[in-house]
């Protein structure tokens, strides 16, 4: 038999599996999300990631699948979720979603640990904080309700200071020798305590913090102050939540009116007091006015805004709905110029808070290394 020569019908075969690979070459590069690297470790993940808090709660199972699988096949590899949200279901909704749709090594799963998971035992004393106990309880139970044996980003959700952060990071670094965890992370940390847990890491030789998840928008851009500049220097990812302030820059609160019915920030407590501040609205209104000069929506022009700002790695979004999902990653095709970014400067003046969003128990600690 001559080995050399092709038949008609193999070169035909041959040719049907060639163009077959340039299809699915030209589809994969149409959904390339120009990824970047988490922080300074080797991963890469979608400049958005996927946030589920609304997962098992105000969105339904079934739904919150769907929005899963369509998130995945536009590019997004990162999906951020928490043992709090909805105490558990969230997890639980995302582990079965993964199951369902065998996905699970194709993502970068984050989860994070530090609240009141006893709430049914008020008078338990460790049911919440970033305790060696806590941590390892919380791991575990994570890793169930998500049916995974190992979680890609493990967060304190935020500090605590009350317990020393060596206990923390022993926890976290023997979490990490165990193969449960590949990478750990940090929420809501002011930028002296991530300073203080690279210092410690570095001492004790324990793995160290690689990212942090800030409260980050065009209301409260405090984090570029400090937090920005040591993420840079440190090599950490930041992963901002609430890009779009609670929904507000979604364009569906207008000066001079009241809140929808349906909108998160009806009978939100002090956030509510957003709804009279008159430089917030300036910057929404001049939000919407770039947004209609590029034919996008707010919410897109908003979140283009944060994931190109920068030192930040890729915004969570936190949609309810499948048409929400679809609004926000229409984000990845808007431009954002220098001109429009001196534009929100003045009326969002960098590294100032128009409207304070969130403060975390930013220290002084009692426990020093």
């Amino acid at each position: 038999m001559n080995y050399g020569a092709a038949t008609d019908e193999a070169e035909e075969y041959t040719d049907e599996w060639v163009n077959a690979g340039r299809s699915w070459y030209n589809l994969h590069m149409e959904k390339e999300r120009d990824y970047r690297y988490l922080g300074r470790t080797g991963i890469r993940v979608s400049p958005l990631c996927l946030g589920s808090m609304m997962f098992g709660g105000k969105t339904n199972e079934s739904d919150s699948f769907a929005m899963i699988d369509r998130a995945i096949d536009e590019g997004i590899n990162f999906l951020d979720t928490a043992n709090v949200y909805s105490h558990g279901i969230s997890e639980q909704v995302v582990g079965k979603a993964l199951q369902r749709n065998g996905k699970r090594d194709r993502l970068v799963l984050a989860t994070k640990a530090h609240g009141n998971m006893h709430k049914n035992d008020p008078l338990n004393p460790n049911r919440w904080g970033n305790s060696r106990r806590q941590i390892i309880e919380q791991c575990d139970a994570s890793l169930q309700r998500l049916q995974t044996d190992y979680i890609d980003l493990y967060q304190m959700h935020r500090p605590d200071p009350d317990c020393a952060i060596d206990e923390t990071l022993r926890a976290l670094d023997d979490l990490v020798r165990a193969g449960k965890v590949r990478y750990i992370g940090t929420s809501t940390f002011a930028a002296w305590q991530v300073v203080e847990a690279l210092w410690t890491s570095d001492k004790m030789n324990l793995n160290r913090f690689v990212t942090e998840q800030p409260p980050y928008h065009l209301l409260d851009r405090r984090i570029e102050r400090e937090l920005v500049p040591m993420a840079q220097t440190y090599g950490l990812g930041l992963i901002p939540w609430s890009p779009l302030a609670s929904g507000f820059l979604t364009g569906k609160y207008k000066r001079g009116q009241s809140a929808p019915e349906d909108a998160r920030l009806q009978g939100e407590g002090g956030r509510s007091a957003l709804l009279s501040d008159e430089r917030v609205f300036d910057v929404i209104e001049k939000v919407e006015e770039l947004a209609a000069a590029k034919n996008c929506t707010p919410s897109q022009l908003a979140l283009a805004w944060c994931m190109n700002q920068p030192g930040i790695t890729s915004p969570i979004i936190g949609p309810r709905t499948m048409d929400q999902l679809m609004d926000n990653m229409g984000a990845f095709d808007v431009e954002i110029t220098d001109a429009d970014r001196a534009a929100l400067d003045a009326v969002s003046p960098p590294g100032r808070a128009v409207y304070p969003f969130y403060d975390a128990r930013f220290g002084p600690h009692p426990h020093r290394v």
